[in-house]
């Protein structure tokens, strides 16, 4: 193994979100560095694909009992409260916490209704609480820490994705309050904030491929760098956080945003 893939050598990493987008660049890379994976998600099948491609590209140092794939829906509580059991009595351990996974509903604050707002949170905020939770006790022994998958939408304001935005600034607060909470006991909490990133997010979120277009297109304008990201853009900003050369960053909301949360409407 060469000396980068063994930045994450012998670590276990739960990573939610895992069958698409940032979650899944961010398996792929940890992958490649070396760690152990926990592997979760709606998509069973598309899981068990990521799980097949890494061990095909790193067969060298990785086995099929390096990567543990469980189907779970982070609204039921039951089944999260099964993935993290599992996890660690597959494994022995758990250093690393990512929350990656994440929806998107579209709707103002006239027309988002209860149930559209109940969703994102669910899923975008309360999950990630409830992950934080039960992970705490084992991250505390290992030393570990967590990686929250945020937005530049939780430190700027964007019309017409309210129940979003609110999420994703209770995700930077919970991201702070747990990192002062744990700190003491050696374990680090920090967060990323992508900008647009090409995922598909808005297009599963209910955009047209057309409109889909549009957005990316707009996002040269909107974006300093003159484009929108890419899924491992963000996924190497979260292998550095997880990292021991992160040992003394906690409580960090990190842009990984081509620059848009600097920028002002003109």
């Amino acid at each position: 193994m060469s000396s980068a893939a063994r930045k994450l050598s012998s670590k276990v990493a739960l990573i939610t979100g895992s069958s698409s987008g940032i979650g899944k660049a961010t398996a792929l890379l940890f992958s490649q560095l070396g760690a152990r994976l926990s592997l979760t998600g709606r998509n069973l099948e598309a899981i068990q694909e990521l799980k097949n491609r890494c061990l095909t590209k790193h067969s060298s140092y990785q086995t099929d009992d390096t990567i543990l794939v469980t189907k779970c829906e982070l609204t039921s509580e039951p089944d999260v409260q099964q993935l993290v059991r599992q996890t660690v009595a597959h494994f022995g351990r758990l250093d690393i916490l990512v929350n990656s996974a994440g929806i998107i509903e579209f709707g103002s604050v006239e027309n988002t209704s209860l149930e559209q707002f109940d969703r994102v949170m669910g899923i975008n905020l309360r999950s990630v609480y409830q992950l934080m939770t039960l992970s705490a006790e084992h991250l505390v022994a290992t030393k570990g820490n967590v990686v929250n998958v945020s937005s530049v939408n939780g430190v700027r304001s964007f019309p017409n994705v309210l129940a979003y935005c609110v999420a994703k600034a209770g995700v930077d607060q919970l991201t702070r309050c747990a990192a002062i909470e744990l700190a003491g006991k050696h374990v680090r909490v920090n967060a990323v904030n992508p900008g647009v990133i090409t995922t598909g997010l808005q297009k599963r979120g209910g955009l047209t491929e057309q409109a889909f277009r549009k957005f990316l297109e707009h996002s040269r304008t909107t974006h300093a760098l003159g484009r929108p990201g890419e899924a491992p853009e963000v996924a190497a900003a979260i292998a550095f956080l997880a990292s021991d050369e992160a040992s003394f960053i906690t409580g960090v909301t990190l842009p990984v945003d081509g620059g848009r949360h600097a920028l002002c409407p003109r």
